[in-house]
């Protein structure tokens, strides 16, 4: 769009409402929760969040069942991955089971395996 004389006016008010719209979506964006960032734990610190003792989680470290990183001898946990590894043991609810029987069963008929 060429801008002459004329229609200067009419692109001051167009790049003001464009300004507005930008200024709208950041203050949205701003609004937004952020997602937190990871956040690097020590044994005691692990322990505290898990409810273990640091001998526990030592226990668990030796036999690899627990996410941890190992500088020279400190070990950091990961607080996300620590989240991630507790939630990955939750157990299914009776809903949730009888749901994926329901979704398994009909499948396993058509294969004409049952």
């Amino acid at each position: 769009m060429e801008i002459t004389f004329e229609k200067l006016p009419q692109a001051v008010t167009q790049l003001l409402d464009k300004l507005e719209n930008i200024e709208r979506l950041l203050l949205i964006k701003s609004n937004t929760p952020q997602p937190e960032s990871d956040i690097l734990l020590t044994i005691k610190q692990a322990a505290e969040i898990l409810h273990l003792s640091v001998p526990t989680i030592y226990g668990l470290v030796q036999r690899a069942e627990v996410p941890v990183c190992k500088r020279g001898k400190r070990l950091y946990f990961s607080k996300q991955e620590l989240t991630t590894w507790i939630m990955a043991g939750r157990k299914k609810t009776i809903s949730e089971i009888e749901a994926e029987v329901s979704t398994y069963l009909p499948m396993r008929k058509k294969r004409g395996k049952l």
